[in-house]
């Protein structure tokens, strides 16, 4: 096992790991504790009591952090010619088609999220098995397809992420940057938070938010009170 630097025991030191912290707390802490020379991302890993095995308790959505994730965000339409203008005209990176298409078969995926026009899925769908791994196949149902390209560009660009509990019943995703306010990550948390409440699954028994664990790039965990999360605080 490695040793511990000076700036992981400082940060180890400050983290109560037997206690639970109220949402503020947790989220002015956690800037305290992160000494990267780069301005690490802060991450929400929320534990549901779900089984994700099952269809009706899989949890999937998405969400505009009021604040953005602090990340740019490089962004692909696939659209037919007329729709080319509108996607450039709301920030796209790139933007096109048949070309792109070939590209994604050569291996490039040097992108974030894909956006892309119901009537050019059969296309898309040809590329779904290098797309899908990958976390980046358009989808309906998080609104990258789309005949709206500008408006769904648009909210891409300001923060709209989606997010699915994993294999293990763990939603974990990106929700800042250090270099955010206290406030800001407070408030981009709530969002996401309210956000997984709201698609708890009519099926489910028992508890749905098991824990909520805080971190930056290789800080240490600070879990949350859940009792809290309602109340914002």
């Amino acid at each position: 096992m490695s040793k511990l630097t000076k700036n992981q025991k400082v940060a180890e030191a400050k983290v109560d790991a037997h206690r639970q912290y109220k949402l503020a707390e947790a989220s002015a802490l956690v800037k305290e504790v992160t000494f990267t020379k780069f301005d690490a991302s802060v991450e929400l890993s929320v534990r549901l009591g779900v089984d994700p095995r099952k269809a009706n308790q899989m949890v999937r959505g998405v969400v505009t952090l009021p604040h953005g994730t602090g990340k740019v965000t490089r962004v692909l339409v696939l659209c037919t010619p007329d729709k080319e203008n509108e996607a450039k005209e709301a920030g796209a990176d790139y933007v096109g088609l048949d070309e792109y298409i070939e590209k994604i078969k050569g291996g490039w995926t040097d992108v974030d999220v894909i956006i892309c026009t119901p009537s050019v899925m059969a296309k898309v769908g040809a590329i779904g098995r290098i797309l899908g791994p990958r976390g980046l196949m358009p989808n309906p149902k998080t609104g990258t397809v789309t005949m709206e390209i500008g408006n769904a560009v648009k909210e891409v660009k300001a923060g709209k992420i989606d997010f699915k509990v994993d294999k293990q019943g763990i939603v974990h995703t990106a929700i800042g940057k250090v270099s955010f306010s206290a406030q800001q990550i407070a408030e981009n948390a709530v969002e996401l938070i309210n956000t997984i409440i709201k698609l708890k699954p009519q099926a489910l028994k028992g508890t749905y938010v098991k824990s909520i664990f805080m971190s930056s790039t290789m800080s240490p965990g600070i879990c949350i009170d859940t009792k809290t999360i309602s109340a914002a605080e």
